[in-house]
């Protein structure tokens, strides 16, 4: 029997949530506060006539180890194919400090929504031991958010005390699941559902602040409802179109790149339905193509430039490889050609003139007339 799927995405992914950006000098132990949702709002205007794509580009060689030291001219851009040119680039490397270097905030967000409490345990363990890594001393500001069913918490302050921030962590009581209907087809709607709110209102607190943000997300994923059981209407496929092309603006215009790490790790690895996100990784040019995996973790952290973990129980080391993302990249930009209509996607691919090397970074984004 197959189930039709009432949407309610266009609504939920347009919650704007207000969080104060504070200094990240203020006390780290500060109690975490509620990203409380404001009043919803319309969607965001087309970029119009400011079109400039600025994309944080990773470039590793063969063994995963970051490549330092190229120029301008050792990348390439495509956009849809075609060649672009870069009208500003900056290579980033914090072990040789700049003032000119853009500001990197970590943002370390710990899952109970979606994780089980057999792996609460051991996610808080993890957790902890990599923030008292090199005696507490962490290599980029860092800010934690503890998500439950209740509310999402974000603590008041980036901070580089890892000792100070695993004392709130000690501080936080994770809440129990309050879903009612939280087995079954209606509890995973349930859980996309917060999910997708939680991570609108990350992006929405992250646009006004500067710099890059690394949003690392520790969950095996909300659920993806898809496959042959799920029924789509026309009007169904619209509202996911539609809340895929605004998180994607809202996460490309708040400098965000996801990463997802898997807390269940080799429990998880050898299911088959570990890699089914795969399947949902190109982008979507219209609302025909929509499908609800389009919006799973795993999918929008790949195609924001990040990337998904799932088959190690190393959840620190892990945690520890996202964020020496952050100790050097490069920073190209572009201004994007006017598009035929509102909402054509463009696929993105960046290559560098050296053997061996690969470049990851948003793979692609929605472009307006």
């Amino acid at each position: 029997m197959r189930r039709s799927y009432c949407l309610l995405f266009p609504f939920l992914l347009l919650l704007v949530f207000a969080a104060s950006a504070q200094d990240s000098s203020a006390p780290p132990a500060s109690p975490p506060q509620a990203l409380a949702p404001a009043k919803p709002a319309p969607p965001a205007a087309p970029v119009g006539s400011d079109r400039q794509i600025t994309l944080d580009v990773q470039v590793t060689d063969k063994s995963g180890a970051p490549v330092l030291g190229l120029r301008q001219e050792d990348f390439a851009l495509l956009d849809d194919g075609q060649p672009q040119t870069l009208t500003a680039f900056q290579a980033v490397n914090a072990r040789t400090p700049s003032t000119n270097n853009p500001p990197v905030e970590v943002i370390l967000l710990v899952d109970n929504v979606n994780v089980g409490p057999q792996a609460v345990a051991y996610e808080r363990n993890e957790v902890k031991q990599y923030l008292l890594r090199n005696g507490g001393e962490l290599e980029q500001p860092l800010s934690l958010i503890f998500f439950n069913d209740t509310n999402t918490q974000l603590q008041n302050a980036p901070s580089q005390d890892g000792k100070a921030l695993a004392a709130l962590y000690d501080k936080y009581e994770t809440g129990l699941r309050f879903i009612n209907r939280s087995q079954g087809f209606y509890g995973a709607e349930d859980r996309l559902d917060l999910s997708l709110q939680a991570l609108s209102s990350i992006a929405s607190y992250a646009q006004p602040r500067p710099g890059r943000k690394l949003v690392v997300w520790i969950s095996p994923g909300w659920p993806l409802l898809s496959g042959p059981n799920v029924q789509l209407s026309k009007r169904d496929q619209q509202g996911i179109f539609n809340s895929i092309v605004s998180l994607s603006a809202g996460l490309r215009l708040a400098g965000i790149t996801l990463y997802a790490i898997d807390p269940l790790g080799l429990t998880d690895a050898g299911g088959s339905w570990i890699s089914y996100y795969k399947e949902f990784l190109k982008g979507v040019p219209s609302p025909s193509r929509a499908q609800i995996g389009n919006l799973g973790l795993q999918v929008l952290a790949v195609q924001t430039g990040g990337e998904a973990f799932n088959s190690s129980n190393d959840l620190a080391g892990y945690i520890g490889k996202c964020v020496r993302d952050a100790n050097s990249y490069y920073v190209l930009s572009f201004n994007a050609p006017p598009a035929d209509k509102p909402n054509e996607y463009h696929s993105l691919v960046v290559k560098v003139d050296k053997p061996g090397v690969t470049a990851r970074t948003r793979t692609g984004y929605y472009a307006q007339p």
